[in-house]
């Protein structure tokens, strides 16, 4: 999870990257660390925190160089330390190593290497990389080959980044079950784990597959899995250069909260037409296969799970079929029942959540039929499934997911009106929701335009310790997801629970002052649930109702009313809204939580 870029080209190579580096710190910010080569000279400075702290002691003038690689660290192997912070190097200073990824077997290499004789100084998998390197070159004479040797005994996930003056002027990466882009512009040749990192340099990108590397300097040379050579084409990315900047907005996260009107319709456009079939680019399923289809089943981890059950509501209430929501890293290790008659959709906001890349592999394994939902053109999950859809969100910086939650929830709703016009036709029914779906973003914007009692209540709740989310159906599914957004960025407990399970255990809890936030959007539960409300009230909660029935309440946030499957588009904003500002009122940085990683590459 962790963020590495590198550059080589025509310019000092420092500024280049300390950007990239600030557009990758969603990946990772306990420590970061720059390596840069100026002739024969190799410097390494490194510090713990946030970039900002390593900004604090480089020197721009002593660091003049034209290549170089830099990190932004989430600790996996060994605690946020200075000695763990990348880059790494070899006992001898020739080589430096920048790494994203976890090496498996780094403890039997390291148990090798040690007793040959090599001395370690830190806790770090990635380590063994340059020692590795130093060893094979003390054997081969030769980097390319030293390093080929290197990667070759590496087992795991791993993107690598390596300078030496032994190799000047060039960069040698390398590329395994991890991200790892290439860019490519007049001013130099860049390599980062995501595009935001260099999009402001480039649109030109090549994408490494699992087992390639390469080696960077004029230009770009690119080797398979066997180190033989081969060709490969870039692609154009149409990302628009200030995507990845505030633009005048005070955080990420808040600038991506207004970005959802924009980012759904981008994502709905030439899918959603008004008395048209739902049509996806690149996916084709039959009425056949569909009338045969056993079960769905949807995968994902955190927010895009919450996605994923709203998408199991839309799919089960339209097409009659038996969907199963699954958290990605348990999949694996539930057996699932799978065969040709199974439907599997796997979400990823980045395309290269590690879980659910093995997931995806299980599924296919087992003859399942595979779908992924991403925003991410070209990532990893997009070349192991039989389709893509793509969300057109644009980059999303912010640690805590929004505008790529709705997306993905709009493309959901989106396939399920997709199966269901496939297996009856359109109906007046199917039409009438697609014009519905088409009016979410003018009603998100709706929402937007007076976010005072946002505000107010923040004010009012960034002290409290525990916060409750109440709702049935698809409203629960929606309270999920604002507990989560309230951990994530504020750290105040909170949990979601259907509205009826209050009185099996969690009433116990409810005592003068806790708040319970209340989602109602559905005529069909909304006394059930007004009910369970009325039962916390009784025993000194705080109700905060979010609604669109009419219910009166002490404090209560009205949403338009729109059909049941559409209300997670709309109920999540207040939800998104007021996690935000109570961790503002608290001092948080909201773009960078605490522990939190943007991108989850390791299991």
């Amino acid at each position: 999870m962790c963020g590495i870029v590198g550059y080589v080209g025509k310019d000092k190579a420092l500024p280049k990257l300390i950007t990239g580096l600030k557009n990758l710190e969603y990946r990772g910010y306990d420590s970061a660390g720059v390596a840069i080569l100026d002739g024969e000279k190799l410097d390494i400075v490194k510090n713990k925190g946030r970039i900002k702290n390593l900004e604090e002691i480089l020197d721009y003038d002593k660091l003049g160089g034209n290549i170089g690689i830099a990190h932004t660290r989430w600790a996996t192997h060994g605690i946020p330390s200075l000695e763990n912070a990348h880059p790494h190097m070899d006992s001898k200073h020739n080589f430096a190593v920048v790494h994203n990824g976890i090496i498996e077997n780094y403890q039997e290499l390291k148990e090798k290497l040690i007793h040959l004789g090599y001395t370690f100084v830190s806790e770090t998998d990635t380590e063994v990389i340059p020692m590795l390197m130093e060893y094979y070159y003390e054997i081969e004479k030769d980097v390319f080959r030293a390093f080929q040797k290197t990667t070759g005994d590496l087992k795991g996930s791993y993107a690598i980044l390596v300078i030496s003056p032994l190799l000047p002027n060039s960069i040698l990466v390398a590329k395994n079950n991890s991200p790892l882009v290439i860019g490519k512009s007049e001013d130099g040749i860049f390599a980062a784990s995501d595009i935001p990192a260099i999009i402001s340099y480039t649109k030109d990108f090549y994408f490494l597959e699992d087992g390639e590397s390469a080696l960077i300097n004029d230009d770009i040379t690119f080797y398979d899995k066997d180190f033989k050579e081969i060709k490969k084409n870039y692609k154009t990315m149409d990302w628009e250069m200030d995507a990845t900047s505030k633009n005048g907005y005070e955080d990420y996260m808040l600038k991506e909260i207004y970005e959802q009107p924009k980012a759904l319709q981008e994502s709905l456009a030439g899918i959603v037409l008004n008395n048209k079939p739902i049509q996806f680019m690149n996916l084709s399923l039959d009425k056949n296969y569909l009338e045969q289809l056993s079960n769905i089943y949807i995968v994902a981890c955190g927010t895009a799970m919450h996605a994923g059950l709203a998408g199991k509501y839309a799919l089960e209430k339209l097409c009659r079929i038996p969907v199963n929501v699954v958290v990605a890293s348990e999949f694996r290790y539930q057996d699932p029942i799978l065969d040709k008659h199974s439907l599997c959709i796997f979400i990823s906001q980045s395309g290269e959540t590690a879980d659910t890349i093995a997931a995806l592999k299980l599924a296919k394994s087992k003859l399942a039929k595979t779908i992924t939902v991403t925003n991410v053109f070209e990532s990893s999950i997009t070349r192991e499934a039989d389709y893509t859809i793509y969300t057109h969100a644009g980059p999303e910086i912010a640690v805590a997911s929004t505008k790529a939650y709705t997306s993905q929830v709009g493309v959901l709703i989106s396939l399920a009106i997709y199966i269901k016009e496939t297996l009856s036709g359109s109906s007046s029914d199917t039409d009438l929701l697609k014009k519905e779906l088409l009016s979410i973003p003018k009603l998100m914007e709706d929402i937007m335009k007076d976010t005072e009692a946002y505000h107010m209540l923040a004010k009012e709740m960034m002290h409290v310790h525990d916060l409750y989310y109440i709702g049935r159906g698809n409203d629960y599914h929606t309270a999920m997801e604002g507990s989560l957004k309230l951990k994530e960025i504020s750290y105040i407990h909170s949990e979601a629970y259907p509205a009826g399970e209050l009185k099996h255990g969690p009433i116990a809890l409810i005592d003068n002052g806790t708040y319970v936030m209340g989602i109602i959007t559905d005529s069909k539960t909304s006394e059930k649930t007004w009910s369970n409300l009325e039962e916390v009230k009784s025993r000194g909660a705080k109700i905060i109702l979010v609604t669109n029935q009419n219910i009166e309440e002490d404090i209560v946030i009205r949403i338009p009313l729109v059909n049941p499957i559409l209300a997670p588009l709309l109920a999540v904003i207040p939800l998104q809204f007021i996690a935000y500002y109570i961790a503002k009122e608290k001092g948080l940085d909201v773009d960078k939580p605490r522990n939190l990683a943007k991108s989850v590459t390791v299991e």
